[in-house]
């Protein structure tokens, strides 16, 4: 296995583009820290977004795997392309005339998608540690290491992205086109909500079939933090809304993607399987 992923990142680091979209990726991810210097003072009204509590543990792990998440296409780019560089440099038919299996050969991509998805969350658990310690108002131990099950909503979310990307490449083999594929894929499962929502079910049935689609199971892993502010509760009690959601991260959920991530990584080996290279 170490072979393996020794010869994935040596591809990927001798690579400009993918080099450049991996370190912007995780300049990305550090710079959720600047959030905590955003302030601004218009006469009597002063705002300092760390203050409203955002930074405050364990709500940080909700926030920031959350807001993280959004970081993931650059990555996404970086796998598509690095299959599509796979064919268009003929390098996939000169590692199986090398003597790598196709199984090792897609293996070895399954394995840079966790390598990737586990520094990311390694990365996000640090920043995450630092500003929580610096801006909490909570820092007892208990407190601290509550609600980690964000964390791992956060790694099984992006391993399951990354092998959907993974499949698409080796399906479309050139990264614009597979990107573009997972643009209408977002758009088909929108349109398939929407139709459902209109002519055959409430929003609650139709939230629970949505869930089993591959895009929209992996949305629902970590649902969005704000209405937990205290801020937007205070509001919402004003003008006499209740906001009493569930924001855990439900284990059939996790299954759901960890279904779909079995499946990618099958469908991709039994493509490459069925292809003649």
């Amino acid at each position: 296995m170490k072979r393996l992923l020794q010869i994935e990142f040596i591809k990927l680091w001798n690579n400009k583009a993918s080099r450049a979209l991996i370190l912007s990726y995780f300049v990305l991810l550090t710079s959720i820290a600047l959030v905590a210097a955003i302030k601004f003072d218009i006469g009597p009204v002063k705002f300092h977004l760390a203050e409203q509590g955002i930074f405050n543990f364990p709500y940080i792990w909700h926030f920031n795997t959350f807001i993280t998440a959004f970081f993931k296409l650059f990555l996404a780019i970086v796998i598509v392309s690095m299959m599509a560089n796979e064919y268009s440099n003929k390098t996939i038919k000169q590692n199986l005339i090398d003597g790598l299996s196709k199984k090792e050969f897609i293996l070895s991509k399954f394995l840079t998608v966790i390598s990737f998805a586990l520094i990311s969350t390694v990365f996000v658990f640090v920043v995450s540690m630092i500003l929580g310690l610096i801006y909490s108002d909570y820092n007892e131990i208990s407190i601290i290491f509550s609600d980690m099950e964000f964390l791992l909503a956060f790694f099984i979310k992006l391993v399951g992205f990354f092998t959907f990307c993974l499949f698409l490449g080796i399906l479309v083999k050139r990264s614009a086109f597979a990107l573009g594929f997972l643009v209408l894929w977002q758009v088909f499962e929108g349109f398939v909500r929407g139709m459902m929502r209109w002519q055959l079910f409430d929003g609650e049935t139709t939230d629970a079939i949505m869930a089993f689609f591959p895009l929209n199971s992996m949305w629902n892993l970590i649902k969005e933090p704000f209405s937990r502010l205290g801020a937007v509760q205070t509001v919402a009690d004003q003008i006499g809304e209740e906001l009493a959601l569930d924001y855990h991260v439900q284990f059939y959920e996790i299954l759901i993607v960890i279904g779909w991530t079995a499946i990618f990584v099958y469908l991709s080996y039994a493509l490459l399987k069925k292809r003649d290279l």
